[in-house]
């Protein structure tokens, strides 16, 4: 008896602290409040925004003309190095003019034995000529025979064909000599162009030779105003046109912006790694000589532009519903100014990397949610 009563009683000491426990465990659970959610926010503000592309180019000169030698020969003298600034017109080097020299001579030499010859055939006409005056008064007489009229008429007419012959060597001849100044004028080199020297290809005291094509000396480069090539995406070359705003810095001077206009767009592509680029170009002046051949350009083209609109940053766009309309979460304040979770639908205009153009759907001084968390969690 008193057995079973210990059992009863230990089971008793067990459950009653455990029931205790327990409700205690509920009464501070139901006491407790449930963990608040925290937001992030960002406000609608006002401001400007710039939609751009963004893109790699390389600087050229916009004139740049290789100079070269349209006869052969020694290159004797070279009167500039890299670097420097020449005008145009101005001698930069010259070919031997020796070989140019002694062709005038030749020519020159054969054109006098043509003209002796001329002259030596007029003179044998004019008595052929007489000849056959008096021969014909003869005939009258009957003192001389047809056939001797016949035979100077034919040396007369010989002697006329010789001039002609004559004549036309000469007229070649004179051609010869003109192409043989010409070539004389061809031993100097000169600027065709204002400029600066930017490349040597020919050294003095090398011989080149102008046969097939013309060998080339050296290059030109009108450094005034720079030509900018641009490798633009098959993305992006979709959205640009002639005439849109341009702007880029180099690595020299990331600070500086330099400006410009689009030019035109290069039709035929180029693959760089299985990726198809275009070539964009325009021009940038270069009064300061800032600018130099090769160098890279970090540019950006300005596709649209607001002023003074509605932004917010592109992180707070939620679900995009079609087009240009999208989804945002916007904290709002209840009726017990509580905070409270509206969903709204906004439609944006341009956009960058970091802002968005609101259009419709918000207010400036809004607050658009761009993240939660619970205030336990911090």
């Amino acid at each position: 008896m008193n057995l079973i009563w210990l059992k009863k009683l230990n089971k008793k000491v067990i459950v009653i602290p455990l029931i205790l426990l327990m409700s205690g465990f509920f009464v501070i659970r139901f006491q407790m409040k449930p963990a608040e959610i925290q937001y992030k926010t960002v406000s609608v503000t006002q401001g400007d925004i710039v939609q751009s592309v963004l893109a790699t180019g390389k600087l050229d000169a916009l004139r740049k003309v290789d100079v070269g030698a349209q006869v052969s020969g020694q290159l004797q003298h070279l009167y500039v190095k890299i670097g420097d600034k020449v005008k145009q017109g101005q001698l930069l080097g010259m070919i031997d003019p020796q070989k140019a020299k002694n062709q005038i001579k030749e020519v020159a030499a054969a054109l006098e034995d043509l003209n002796a010859q001329s002259a030596q055939a007029e003179a044998e006409k004019k008595l052929t000529l007489l000849t056959l005056n008096r021969q014909k008064n003869l005939a009258r007489l009957k003192l001389i025979s047809p056939q001797d009229i016949d035979q100077t008429e034919t040396d007369l007419a010989v002697r006329k064909a010789k001039i002609e012959m004559i004549k036309a060597q000469i007229n070649r001849t004179r051609i010869s000599l003109d192409t043989a100044n010409l070539n004389l004028e061809y031993t100097k080199i000169s600027a065709p162009m204002s400029g600066e020297v930017v490349q040597i290809t020919t050294l003095e005291g090398q011989t080149v030779i102008a046969t097939q094509q013309v060998p080339n000396i050296l290059t030109l480069a009108d450094m005034s105003t720079m030509l900018v090539n641009t490798q633009v995406s098959e993305a992006d070359i979709i959205h640009l046109k002639p005439g849109l705003k341009i702007s880029f810095t180099i690595l020299g001077d990331p600070n500086k912006h330099f400006e410009g206009v689009l030019k035109d767009i290069q039709p035929t592509p180029e693959s760089i790694n299985d990726a198809i680029f275009y070539s964009a170009r325009f021009e940038v002046p270069n009064s300061k000589g800032l600018l130099r051949l090769k160098m890279t350009a970090q540019v950006s083209i300005q596709l649209a532009e607001a002023r003074k609109a509605m932004l917010m940053p592109l992180s707070a766009l939620g679900n995009q519903i079609d087009g240009n309309r999208y989804q945002v979460s916007v904290l709002v304040k209840d009726k017990d100014n509580k905070n409270q979770e509206e969903t709204r639908e906004v439609t944006i205009g341009i956009r960058n990397n970091l802002n968005v153009q609101i259009l419709s759907g918000l207010k400036l001084g809004e607050k658009v949610i761009i993240s939660r968390f619970n205030s336990e969690d911090i």
